[in-house]
């Protein structure tokens, strides 16, 4: 279960992400579009704990992403547009 609640990420005077709010029950699969420049990148990077959110927040399966990212990360996985790539890491990692 993903719970978002008045979720913001602000670069300075600049808003990327304003107050977003939504649910999405365990086991449901969703699409998540919109224009470049929308926040769905920063958005994404939030709710997988690599940016912290300016206000608002969110919890992962219970975890909340500001407290718990760890607990966060090993309950999802996710995989960017742009995937990198570590040449120094084995499969199994």
């Amino acid at each position: 279960m993903i719970a978002v609640r008045e979720l913001t990420k602000a670069y300075g005077p600049v808003l990327a992400v304003n107050r977003i709010s939504f649910d999405v029950p365990k086991g449901q699969i969703v699409g998540f579009l919109g224009p470049n420049g929308a926040g769905k990148s920063t958005t994404m990077r939030m709710l997988t704990c690599w940016f912290p959110p300016t206000s608002g927040g969110a919890t992962i399966n219970g975890f909340d992403i500001f407290h718990q990212s760890e607990q966060v990360r090993e309950s999802l996985g996710y995989l960017p547009e742009n995937c990198p790539l570590y040449t120094e890491m084995r499969v199994e990692e």
